[in-house]
């Protein structure tokens, strides 16, 4: 039997799609830094430089057969991970291997190609959260008009809509949309900036002609699919941009926080479950268990994601200069880390949300132990009408609330105020049972989810109807 001794990343083994593992995993990773090269090579190619077409075709050829044992060794002789794949790089296309990385410093690949590899990532989560929308704003308009019971510091309070209160959640979602968006279509690569900066290299390499070196970066960022670089950095480009990142993937965790706490609490009352599994177990202890656990996995991964947010703001706060380098190691953990784990929350969340199961009575039976006190205005309104004085008719109520509530806390018994107040000669002209519908109560619950979804979910299907967003197996 094979012994298993080394930490296996839960977040790869159990949690995060083959999909967004994959886009940090080393072939991602090394593969862009080829075609980076290749890149640069064609561009220097069109303006001029002693780069010919044979060469740029060769390594075109071998973007993707990395020989990962070679780099090792090369990394282990050199102690400098770009320079090993120069050296392997150049191992498979001996023609060219003069003209690998030229002009270039390491974070020509490591930065560029990191923002390649991110803003891929934020468009995986984009379309994952897009999908998680449309779910919950399904569901929200199935259930638009159930009323159930509202509640405020977690007290009884005016009724609402299952619906209703799904469109919250929905709501949160579509707001941490709007900043993905803003960040994905803004976001900028650090181009060709050289080791400082000050793109000296590559004014020598053009014989100090400036126009051919901005020419330069506009042809490569082009090339890997950028519109812009930024206007001015250091070696690396700023590291502002992982904060930002960072900060738009906290936004995210929380609002899953939120909706995962929100589900647990109404597991609580049995009102609404996540989906549990025909041989499910709860507990190993007590069977007859039905714990909210993919709940609870959203909650414990949007914590760590939030935690994470903290790691790339003192990382751009402690940028010396033109750079150090105590930033890679945080990198390198922080940031693919926190897309997995969204990635991993995202798949949670549409699980949950497609397999809701909702539980009518018992929310119509929560909402009808606490009615009784929220119709006691209605019921006032009515009475007046009916020729009571307001102020006789409140303290009439209030002593009989103040009773039926001590049935309830001290004696353990049922709420009797609408059996208290049927018996008051003061109500003795309201139909009190018409004022108990629940109907009356939520307002405008229903035509909020209606409207909420043609004027702010609609338009998001609209956008994102040709996205596909693969299924992802749920270990549980």
């Amino acid at each position: 039997m094979e012994k298993r001794l080394n930490y296996d990343n839960p977040l790869i083994e159990r949690y995060a799609s083959r999909e967004m593992c994959e886009q940090f995993g080393p072939q991602k990773k090394f593969s862009t830094w080829r075609k980076l090269w290749v890149a640069l090579a064609e561009a220097e190619h069109e303006l001029g430089l002693p780069v010919t077409q044979e060469q740029i075709e060769e390594l075109k050829a071998h973007t993707d057969d990395i020989d990962f044992d070679a780099a090792a060794a090369y990394e282990k002789k050199l102690r400098h991970d770009v320079m090993a794949h120069v050296h392997t790089y150049g191992d498979v296309c001996p023609n060219a291997r003069a003209v690998i990385h030229l002009g270039a410093t390491s974070c020509f690949v490591t930065d560029n190609g990191d923002c390649i590899i991110y803003r891929e990532a934020l468009e995986m989560v984009r379309n994952r959260l897009v999908t998680v929308i449309d779910r919950l704003a399904k569901f929200a308009s199935s259930y638009k008009s159930l009323p159930c019971l509202g509640l405020t510091h977690l007290q009884p309070a005016q009724p609402t809509t299952v619906g209703k209160r799904a469109t919250l959640w929905t709501q949160d979602l579509a707001t941490d949309l709007e900043d993905l968006e803003y960040r994905i279509e803004h976001m900028k690569t650090l181009g060709n900036k050289g080791t400082t900066g000050t793109q000296a290299s590559f004014l020598k390499l053009f014989n100090g002609d400036h126009a051919k070196v901005r020419e330069l970066e506009r042809l490569v960022c082009s090339k890997i699919g950028f519109a812009k670089a930024y206007a001015v950095t250091g070696q690396t480009y700023p590291r502002k941009l992982d904060a930002q990142i960072l900060d738009v993937l906290s936004r995210i965790a929380q609002s899953a926080h939120k909706f995962g706490t929100d589900m647990r609490i109404l597991a609580n009352k049995k009102e609404l479950e996540e989906p549990f599994e025909k041989n499910q177990i709860g507990s190993s202890a007590m069977a007859y268990k039905r714990n909210p656990m993919r709940c609870e996995r959203v909650c414990s991964l949007a914590r760590f994601v939030m935690s994470l947010q903290s790691s790339p703001a003192m990382t751009i706060a402690t940028q010396w200069m033109e750079r150090t380098l105590d930033d890679s190691a945080n990198r390198r953990l922080s940031i693919p880390q926190a897309f997995l784990a969204i990635d991993a929350i995202l798949i949670i969340m549409q699980n949950v949300v497609e397999n809701l199961v909702v539980y009518p009575k018992v929310i119509a039976k929560n909402l009808a132990a606490e009615l009784p006190f929220m119709a006691t205005e209605n019921i006032l309104m009515a009475a007046v009408e009916a020729g009571g004085d307001r102020q006789d008719l409140h303290e009439h109520i209030r002593q009989h609330s103040v009773a039926a509530a001590n049935v309830v806390k001290i004696e353990g018994g049922e709420n009797d105020l609408l059996d208290r107040l049927r018996k008051d000669p003061a109500f003795a002209k309201v139909d009190i049972d018409a004022e108990m519908q629940p109907e009356r109560f939520i307002g405008r619950a229903p035509e909020q989810v209606d409207e909420f979804i043609e004027e702010i979910v609609e338009p998001i299907r609209k956008r994102y109807a040709n996205i596909a967003v693969a299924d992802a197996d749920l270990r549980v």
